[in-house]
């Protein structure tokens, strides 16, 4: 192999987007995905980059943090974004696609790639044969890094790794729900002119008895467990609905069962709390459970979700389940390139660095094949400000914290403002802040020729 050679184990988000801009810059790529023959226990297909937990990759919107990366990964030719972009199905505010449409849609280009060599071999460690020679190591191999690899990345590392659980939402076939009871709308949708019997969510409507018994079955509910030397950590954003309910009865009704801005079409009164479903794919033959994610055992999630009004009936097309996350303590293992300070030809991609989320696994993914791209050329390529999504999601993973956690992309990773604002300005604020910088930042890279 030449120095310049590169391999990128795994072909999950990061790892595909990272292999796509390397081979868009005419970099030749190895990429190792263990499937088909290998599966983690959250995977059902063979697919490339499959999205294992929701549909959804949330908020669209420019004011807040998630949108913002995904507008700068738009105008930084993000494959992953262009494959969302031509999937998506309707919900609302957010950006949620057809997953089996977008996983086949990037396995697409990465096998119409031909700087890209895609070995399906499963690789346990990081001195495996297979990656013997390579110049340059990327490993994206998510948070469901197997455990050889995980414990060889943690070895060359000299410390024990992080990691927490994640929870997967129930999916429900929709002809199953009952139309008597579930009603089509969008939150405040009627207060903002849309008829009614429309909007991209289907609304299952909660009396504050109904939601009681619900409440009370959710908590007595049988839940899977963890193996006995693995202490489930949660990850806030992930957090299992049973887990939520746990902190009182009213946190989910504040929380992902919220019923501020529904009118229940039954009784023209806003019920006490709304379980939402999202289309999963673009015939809306099937429905995300949205914010139900779980660990609950199989026979217990029939029980149980089956005593919200409108699924008394449902059929469930795929369970929720409960999987290991595993990610590093980025801030002492990490290099400002995203390398590791213990081997620097090897740089980690998505979640396994600290970032948490599909877009921000891509976007990690995106933002190392630019570098190694730039670098490959001779060229400097300076980090976004960290103003920007981009930026401040990277800075993330350099800031120093007694106990490192994954994030999101919000507002809070980025500077003070500097200024005093209302409330329900600040986000407009960060926004518009964030759209100069980053604005300014990629006129000057690409002067520069870095990009």
């Amino acid at each position: 192999m030449q120095p310049t050679s590169i391999a990128v184990v795994g072909g999950g988000l990061a790892g595909c987007e990272c292999a796509l801009r390397l081979a868009r810059a005419g970099l030749d790529v190895t990429l190792f995905e263990q499937k088909p023959a290998w599966r983690s226990p959250a995977h059902v297909s063979d697919d490339l980059a499959e999205l294992v937990c929701s549909n959804s990759l949330r908020s669209d919107e420019s004011t807040s943090g998630v949108g913002l990366l995904k507008a700068e990964m738009r105008a930084l030719g993000s494959a992953f974004m262009a494959a969302a972009d031509s999937c998506r199905v309707p919900a609302g505010k957010a950006l949620a696609v057809d997953r089996e449409a977008f996983a086949r849609s990037m396995t697409a280009r990465v096998a119409a790639e031909p700087h890209i060599r895609r070995v399906e071999q499963r690789v346990e460690a990081l001195d495996a044969p297979a990656l013997a020679g390579f110049g340059t190591l990327v490993i994206a191999a998510g948070p469901l890094a197997s455990e050889g690899l995980s414990a060889s990345l943690a070895a060359a590392l000299g410390t024990k790794h992080c990691y927490f659980y994640d929870a997967i939402a129930p999916i429900v076939w929709t002809h199953t729900l009952d139309r008597s009871v579930v009603f089509r709308g969008s939150r405040y949708g009627q207060e903002n002119g849309e008829p009614a019997g429309e909007g991209d969510y289907l609304n299952c409507p909660m009396s504050r008895e109904e939601y009681e018994v619900f409440y009370q079955a959710l908590l007595a509910a049988q839940k899977t467990d963890a193996r006995d030397f693995e202490r489930q950590k949660h990850f806030e954003g992930c957090m299992p609905v049973e887990a939520l309910a746990e902190r009182g009865p009213r946190t989910l009704t504040f929380g992902p069962l919220k019923p501020v801005g529904f009118v229940d079409p039954r009784t023209g009164r806003r019920p006490w709390a709304v379980l939402q479903l999202r289309a999963e794919k673009i015939n809306s033959e099937t429905c995300n459970l949205v914010g139900c994610q779980t660990k609950l055992k199989q026979a217990e999630q029939a029980r149980v979700f089956r005593l919200v009004p409108g699924l008394a009936r449902v059929e469930f097309a795929r369970y929720g389940s409960m999987h290991r996350n595993t990610y590093v303590n980025a801030p002492d293992v990490l290099n400002a390139d995203l390398s590791l300070k213990a081997l620097p030809h090897v740089f980690l991609a998505g979640q396994i660095t600290g970032v948490e989320g599909y877009v921000e696994s891509a976007a990690c993914g995106l933002w190392l094949g630019m570098l190694l791209a730039a670098r490959a050329r001779g060229v400097a390529l300076p980090p976004p400000p960290p103003e920007s999504a981009l930026g401040a999601l990277l800075q993330h993973l350099q800031t120093p914290a007694r106990h490192f956690q994954p994030s999101n992309a919000h507002f809070g990773l980025m500077p003070e403002l500097g200024e005093k604002a209302r409330k329900k300005e600040r986000k407009a604020l960060y926004a518009a802040r964030a759209q100069a910088a980053f604005a300014a930042w990629l006129a000057e890279v690409g002067s520069r020729g870095a990009l």
